[in-house]
């Protein structure tokens, strides 16, 4: 049985490898690479795992969880995209605003909400 088409074999592990196989195969690779992060996105991450870190010293009721919720999600936008989204932010800046006895009682609510313009 004869055939037209190229033999290739891989001896040993392929993990963190790049390749493509055929007349208009393209390989393209990102192993690694690390998201750019602004100036602005790095203190907003920093503010928004203090303030994170700060909800677990308080009574947790449903606005802290929702709060503790769209920071998460902030953070791990920040720590995929490089950036928070502005629809993201504005969901950020409105619980904020909702919890504006928190924003005063917490330092780092207060650093997030001023990063944020509210």
């Amino acid at each position: 049985m004869a055939t037209d088409e190229p033999n290739f074999s891989i001896n040993g592990g392929v993990s963190h490898s790049t390749f493509a196989v055929g007349s208009h195969a393209h390989a393209e690779s990102h192993h690694g690479a690390a998201v750019q992060r602004d100036q602005a996105a790095e203190e907003l991450l920093k503010a928004v795992r203090e303030l994170r870190a700060d909800l677990t010293r308080v009574r947790a009721d449903e606005r802290t969880a929702e709060l503790d919720a769209a920071l998460a999600e902030t953070e791990e936008e920040i720590n995929r995209t490089g950036q928070a989204g502005p629809t993201r932010l504005e969901r950020v800046r409105q619980l904020l605003q909702d919890s504006q006895a928190l924003v005063g009682l917490i330092a780092s609510a207060g650093a997030v909400a001023g990063l944020l313009g509210t």
